[in-house]
């Protein structure tokens, strides 16, 4: 008896620590060498395991320990944008095929295929309603015939799939459907009402995919009314949005509202809307870095605010003949032109001598070329032989206060200011510092 319950214990211990594999072949081949796999979790991505690609062909034997939920396969840097997310349920062998041209495909995987057919086929009923409001059609059995597709297709699969990984984001994905024919104004504002419904914020698993921070940055940035004119009405509708997303999310991990306010930050910055930023940064984002004790990642966007273009450049001190001079009282000019440079560059010694010649003509731009040095004996020759630039100096080269402000990684760098010393550009080289000028 007692070698039978042995037998079972450890039988029952087996099942439970089954371990998966997920396989697949990658081309063009020669373009694929390895590949790492990160558990997606509501804090970001853990290291699972990794492997070499080869001949295109890959299999990760996935540890025993691993959890049932969604995987990110990054296959390149940086791997933000080089990524499959896959889901392993510790059930299935997971295997598939990856072109560069043509996508992904899911040969061997129940929920992979679930999940990517139903968000194949509900969002190309989707776009079929918003073509019905964009075109203006007035079909009311048009309409209707939309709205049941989209029904049908969301209990169809809701009800065929429960219990598995890829219900729980099919569930969530339902959205709001109109009973009768709605204009659009009334459509988006009842869409926008009921966004967040079906939404399990406080899953795991959809905590640490995209999921929810996509489902939260298309309602900041789409649920909007039909009738903003300016972008000071759009800023204000934004940020109210924001407002309402922070709300929803108040109860969850500290990583989960960072992962969730830096992708909010990530958006507003890369559609210009810096009073947006500035808004997500201090109202929330910093608070949730800083309870997470990502220090780095504040300094980091402290800094991206602090340079990006539109921005007032910091000030920049040096001395002419005994007499404090400064970028903040330097006399008017229609641009500035900030060099971050070093006296043991060659890049520099190369690149300045030749800028310094051709920029003799620009009469009404101001030079300020800050030498990022170990000591000043070398500074002092080179600098002496460019005397139509503004010279500074920063001791303490990469560890200097001025290359901390500035995000100095490399010398030569150049920033282009206007005439209210506003960052304009971030030239590459001297070349295109020139370029820049000219047009």
């Amino acid at each position: 008896m007692r070698v039978f319950l042995r037998f079972c214990i450890f039988f029952i211990t087996i099942s439970i620590q089954a371990q998966g594999s997920i396989s697949g072949n990658f081309s063009p081949a020669k373009d694929f060498k390895w590949l790492i796999a990160y558990e997606l979790t509501p804090n970001g991505e853990r290291y699972s395991k990794d492997t070499a690609v080869k001949d295109g062909a890959f299999t990760l034997e996935m540890p025993v320990t691993a959890q049932a939920g969604m995987y990110r396969l990054v296959y390149a840097v940086p791997q933000d944008e080089f990524y499959i997310d896959i889901i392993y349920d510790k059930k299935e062998e997971v295997k598939f095929n990856f072109d560069l041209q043509d996508g992904l495909t899911i040969t061997n995987s129940i929920e992979n295929k679930w999940y990517n057919e139903y968000f194949s086929k509900i969002t190309t009923a989707q776009d079929r309603l918003l073509e019905y409001y964009e075109l203006g059609k007035d079909s009311k059995k048009e309409y209707m015939a939309i709205l049941k597709e989209l029904q049908t297709l969301q209990d169809t699969y809701e009800e065929n799939h429960a219990n598995t990984i890829a219900h729980k984001f099919i569930k969530a994905n339902r959205s709001y459907l109109p009973t009768e024919y709605e204009n659009l104004e009334s459509f988006l504002k009842n869409k926008k009402q009921h966004h967040f419904d079906h939404l399990t914020i406080n899953d795991p698993i959809l905590q640490g995919s995209n999921f929810l921070t996509d489902k939260f940055a298309s309602y900041v940035f789409s649920a909007l009314p039909v009738n903003i004119t300016t972008k000071e009405q759009l800023f204000t509708e934004v940020i109210k949005n924001v407002n309402v997303t922070a709300s929803k999310i108040a109860n969850t991990s500290t990583g989960f509202q960072v992962r969730s306010f830096h992708q909010l930050w990530n958006i507003a910055d890369a559609n210009g809307m810096a009073e947006v930023q500035d808004y997500i940064f201090k109202n929330y984002l910093k608070k949730a870095a800083i309870a997470n004790n990502d220090q780095k990642l504040v300094d980091e966007l402290e800094m991206a605010s602090r340079l990006r273009i539109g921005a007032i450049s910091p000030n920049i001190t040096w001395e002419i003949n005994g007499k404090k001079r400064s970028l903040s009282t330097i006399d008017p000019a229609e641009n500035y032109l900030l060099i971050f440079w070093s006296s043991t560059c060659s890049h520099c010694l190369k690149e300045l001598p030749t800028l310094h010649k051709e920029l003799k003509e620009y009469e009404d731009l101001k030079v300020i070329a800050v030498g990022l040095e170990d000591d000043a004996v070398n500074w002092k020759k080179v600098s002496a032989t460019l005397p139509a630039f503004n010279h500074a100096i920063a001791l303490g080269k990469w560890e200097s206060d001025y290359a901390k402000t500035f995000g100095i990684q490399s010398t030569p760098t150049y920033f282009i200011l206007d005439s209210e010393k506003r960052f304009l550009a971030k030239p590459e080289s001297d070349k295109e510092v020139v370029e820049f000028l000219e047009n």
